[in-house]
């Protein structure tokens, strides 16, 4: 079957529960593949829909494998999920599809799953590139282009805006590319509306540092028009901090992610827009491209740079 064909299958009966799964291989050679899916921060709603998502993928699967599961409890915890990966390297698992908790501080464990002859994909989160090269290995990227995202969320509120205006930024983790490209994508946006970011605060991905780092900036800038958050934990800490500055309708919040959590406050005006980047669908295409090479044999080198996965602005007055 065709690649594209094989993925809207695939998409169709773990995401829509629609239709029957392909016949298992009775190919013997596919009944010892183990693929580890190392997440982070694992309480989160966005981890817990791709671990909800992977069983249902291993489920209906066309090929037969073993899916373990690791994570971290925290967003940041780059030595511990470190572990995990050397600990899944021992296990002899046949690939790991990790979404990295740090770009960079992850690229020698991944150097190491390589070494022993272990297919490693990131999702989510890529590995940063300069890295990625002075360790001499590739490491495929399966998520959304998220500076294009963010830009897609940053020429939305700027609509509501005027050139001078000024906004503020609320940014994932530093050191997570993902991060970056939020970052540079808001940016983006803002300056081609003539927008001035006047400030940049790292939430670290979390409700509290969110709230603090708004508290922050509100405190810092006043008459600030908008905070541009990086995702929805931030950004539900963005509201409270709004709201506890007596701002609620002054200042416009924009989310990613499209959280339950976040759904009222698009429904509420509290939150303007924020955007859908299928986190089920990110696991699910990192372990179909995990499992489709083991397969077929295919090495580290084979697999392409970036598959893109989709995502879908959401706004109270889009469909």
């Amino acid at each position: 079957m065709h690649q594209p064909q094989r993925r809207r299958f695939v998409l169709a009966s773990v995401l829509a529960a629609i239709g029957a799964a392909h016949a298992r291989s009775g190919n013997g050679a596919t009944r010892d593949i183990t693929i580890a899916l190392v997440l982070k921060a694992l309480p989160d709603p966005f981890t817990t829909a791709m671990i909800a998502a992977a069983k249902v993928f291993q489920a209906h699967a066309p090929y037969p494998f073993k899916l373990v599961v690791l994570g971290i409890q925290s967003e940041t915890d780059a030595a511990g999920q470190i572990r995990l990966v050397d600990t899944a390297i021992k296990q002899g698992v046949s690939a790991i599809v990790l979404a990295p908790a740090d770009s960079r501080a992850l690229v020698n464990a991944a150097r190491r799953c390589v070494q022993h002859g272990i297919l490693t994909i990131a999702i989510d989160n890529p590995l940063d590139a300069d890295a990625l090269r002075d360790a001499r290995i590739h490491v495929p990227y399966v998520g959304p282009d998220d500076r294009r995202a963010a830009r897609r969320v940053g020429d939305y509120l700027a609509r509501r805006l005027h050139a001078g205006d000024r906004v503020g930024i609320i940014e994932g983790v530093s050191t997570d590319l993902n991060a970056q490209q939020r970052t540079a994508g808001f940016r983006e946006a803002m300056q081609a509306a003539q927008i001035d970011v006047a400030a940049v605060e790292a939430g670290n991905w979390e409700y509290g540092q969110g709230r603090l780092a708004a508290a922050s900036i509100l405190a810092a800038q006043p008459g600030i028009r908008a905070l541009l958050c990086a995702n929805d934990n931030m950004a539900r800490g963005a509201v409270d901090a709004v709201r506890e500055s007596q701002l609620t309708g002054r200042v416009l919040i924009t989310g990613f992610n499209d959280s339950d959590a976040i759904k009222p406050m698009i429904k509420n005006g509290r939150v303007l827009a924020t955007l859908n980047q299928f986190a089920e669908k990110q696991a699910v295409y990192g372990l179909d491209v995990a499992l489709q090479a083991c397969v077929e044999h295919r090495s580290q080198d084979d697999l392409s740079d970036f598959i893109e996965t989709p995502v879908v602005l959401v706004a109270k007055d889009m469909p």
